[in-house]
Parts: C-alpha cells; sequence; structure tokens
C-alpha cells in the first residue's frame, strides 16, 4: 500500500470510468510523441477477476524434435509449452512460414530457437539469421541458444554495434550456422561481403514493430532482399501495423499468422500514477517509494540518455545501488549492467527505451516510468519488464 502523500491516483478501479471522469495529458515533446490519457496508466491485475487457463495441446516432450534437444529443453526445467510454443513450434517444424503475434514475455524467443536447432542437429549445414532491434535482445537470443545447444554441434556469432567487429569478422569466417544481429550491422556485414546470404534457409525477424518504429525498415527489406527464395521465413512481432504487414507480404510465401495476444498490458501488472507537482517533488518522492521494502528489484525509464544518466549518478549519491543503461555507454557497460541487475547486485536499473523491449529479466518488482514514454505502445512495452512468468508485478508513472 503506497503512503498517501505519493498522491495515488483518483481513478477508480475501473478504466473505463477512469477515462471518462479524467482526461489528464500531457503535452507532446517532439514530432514522435503522443498525447496519453493518464487513465491508462491505471489497471489492476486481471488475476482479481476470473481469468480462462490455456490449455496447451502439446507437451515439449510431445514435438517431433531431436531427443538432445528434449532434454536440454527439459533440463531446463520446461515441461509445458506457452500458448505461443504450443501453437507455432508444429508449425515451424512442418516448415510453414509464421507470423507469430504475442504479448511481451510470451515465449517467443524458445518458439523459434527450438525448430532452428533441431533443423541444425538434422544438417550440420543449416543456416540460420536471426534479425532483432537492440543489442541487448541480440545478445539474450544468444544465451537463449547456447542454453538449448548445450552438448550440441552449433556454432553461433553474434553481430551487434559497440562489439568488436574484427571478431566478428573472424567468428563468420567459419561459416556459422547461426548469425545473430540487428539490422545495421549486420548490413555493414553483408556489404563487406562477409555474410553469404545464399546459404541461409530460415530467416527470423524478432520485434518488428520495434525494428519500424525506430526506423530500420529499410535495412530490413534490404537483407531480406538478399536471401534466396527457397527459405523459411519467421515473424515474430506484438503488433502487425500496415507497413509490417507490407513486408510480411512480400517476404514470405503463405504464411500462417498465429496469435495469442490477449490484453495490451500485462494482465498481472498493477498500474498506477502518482502526481508530483515539479522535478523536486518527483524526485523526493521517487527516493521516498526506493526505500520502501518493497521495491526490491526496480526498473526506472527515462526520456532521454542524459536525464537517465544523470538520475542514476543522483540515486547512488544518495546511497541506493543503482546503475544505467542507454545508448551512449559501451556494448561492455550496457551488458556489465545489466548481469548485475539480473543477479540482483543492484537494486535499481535506470534505463531509456532501449531496455523496454525483449529483454528477460526475472522478478523485477516495480517499474517506474520516471519519465513517461512517447507513445502508448512503448508504454505497453517498459511495463512487459515486470509481472512475468505468471508473477505479480507493479508500475507506477510520474505525471505532472
Amino acid at each position: 500500500m503506497y503512503q498517501k502523500n505519493f498522491s495515488r491516483s483518483p481513478y477508480p478501479r475501473n478504466r473505463a470510468d477512469a477515462a471518462r471522469r479524467q482526461n489528464a495529458r500531457f503535452q507532446s515533446r517532439g514530432p514522435n510523441r503522443q498525447s496519453i490519457n493518464s487513465a491508462n496508466y491505471v489497471s489492476r491485475p486481471i488475476g482479481e477477476t476470473i481469468k480462462e487457463e490455456y490449455v496447451a495441446k502439446n507437451r515439449f516432450a510431445d514435438f517431433l524434435i531431436v531427443e538432445e534437444l528434449k532434454q536440454n529443453i527439459l533440463g531446463r526445467g520446461y515441461e509445458v509449452p506457452t500458448p505461443i510454443q504450443d501453437q507455432t513450434i508444429p508449425e515451424i517444424l512442418n516448415g510453414r512460414d509464421v507470423v507469430g503475434i504475442a504479448n511481451t514475455g510470451s515465449g517467443k524467443t524458445a518458439a523459434f530457437l527450438i525448430p532452428i536447432i533441431n533443423k541444425i542437429i538434422k544438417n550440420s549445414f543449416e543456416k540460420a539469421l536471426i534479425m532483432v532491434p537492440t543489442r541487448e535482445l541480440a545478445a539474450q537470443i544468444s544465451d537463449e541458444l547456447k542454453s538449448f545447444s548445450q552438448n550440441i554441434r552449433l556454432t553461433k556469432v553474434l553481430c551487434i554495434g559497440g562489439a568488436s567487429m574484427n571478431q566478428q569478422v573472424y567468428a563468420l569466417r567459419s561459416n556459422p550456422n547461426v548469425i545473430i544481429g540487428t539490422p545495421g550491422r549486420l548490413k555493414d556485414l553483408i556489404n563487406r561481403r562477409l555474410i553469404n546470404m545464399s546459404q541461409i534457409k530460415t530467416v527470423v525477424l524478432d520485434e518488428v514493430d520495434r525494428m519500424v518504429d525506430i526506423g530500420f525498415i529499410r535495412d530490413m527489406e534490404y537483407i531480406l532482399g538478399l536471401l534466396p527464395h527457397e527459405r523459411q521465413s519467421l515473424f515474430f512481432s506484438a503488433t502487425v501495423s500496415p507497413q509490417i504487414a507490407g513486408i510480411i507480404k512480400s517476404f514470405s510465401n503463405d504464411p500462417l499468422t498465429i496469435s495469442v495476444k490477449t490484453h495490451e498490458t500485462a494482465a498481472n501488472v498493477e498500474q498506477d500514477i502518482i502526481k508530483v507537482r515539479d522535478a523536486g517533488d518527483k524526485m523526493e518522492k521517487l527516493h521516498a517509494m526506493l526505500r520502501q521494502e518493497e521495491f526490491k528489484k526496480v526498473l526506472i525509464f527515462g526520456r532521454t540518455k542524459w536525464g537517465v544518466e544523470k538520475l542514476s549518478n543522483s540515486l547512488t549519491q544518495n546511497g541506493f545501488l543503482a546503475t544505467s543503461i542507454h545508448g551512449n555507454k559501451s556494448q561492455g557497460q550496457r551488458q556489465r549492467a545489466l548481469m548485475e541487475f539480473k543477479q540482483n547486485r543492484l537494486q535499481i536499473l535506470v534505463a531509456t527505451d532501449v531496455a523496454a523491449r525483449g529483454l528477460d529479466i526475472e522478478d523485477v518488482s516495480h517499474v517506474i516510468n520516471f519519465d513517461e514514454p512517447a507513445t502508448y505502445t512503448d508504454y505497453v512495452h517498459r511495463i512487459g519488464r515486470t509481472g512475468r512468468g505468471n508473477k505479480l508485478g507493479k508500475a507506477l508513472t510520474f505525471v505532472m
């Protein structure tokens, strides 16, 4: 229960009633910003009401995959697939092009990695390309691939900016089975003729909507246009805009669309606002919250790289275990910050929206929007970092 001096939302529990009774909006602060109704930041977990439980049609042991891979999956404690895994893995194994639409934190990564690993076990010459919007997501997928492919002969390379180009060039010369990267670095390496696109038999675009949002659409189209006609194309996204639909139509063959998306925001995330008068009041209330016992592992989002760094330094100077992650930091610094946060060596990670997509960090107790997001979609992805794995989470947004 938050203290009264935090000025909790006066909105009722029903979001529709809240929207009718309150139309508080913040002003756009740039060409890409949208006006978001503050009522959209208020919601109670759907867990408070009865919801239908998804019943999986399969268990991982039922999938037509090789025994070594099944053992690795079971070794990670996975027995029953999530809805997106349950419905897409059989189709991908059958060679279909697939468009998977699901909420953040739904297990999309395993949905495409498991069939890819199975292909490689059956044919050591199999090649796959996985394209994602951020370095952090690329690194996370690389780690997941390593975990699922233990004791399996499989080679991979991570192709991202902020990391050694020479190491990536060296790794590519060994003709790896799986290339994971961001569009900019992939395009650079392709233009240097270091990636043989004619060998790629499976291509995955993960978080497609985010790649479009941050301006990678031309690079995506360029890279996809170089791939052989005979291939399997897999697209995973939380939303499918007309732009994305156009890309899918142009670069896939009779794709099967599978949507398991349920709610715009995580069903088990309690959402509320904290009203503040000014910047000083905002900082005072933030400090007071972070000193409460329940704020064990907190991800704070800011709008700008400079603002995030300033906030992180301020929190550190006031005795909090905090660090930051943003685009001005080297890849090594960003990876260390994430690792320390994941390992609970830090209480607080302050980040720009670079950390809002795809990252799977266990047991984040709270997401705090210190600065409001540019779009409601960004908000949805920010708060999706908490309340993962059927656990309850809380999201708080500061509003003036």
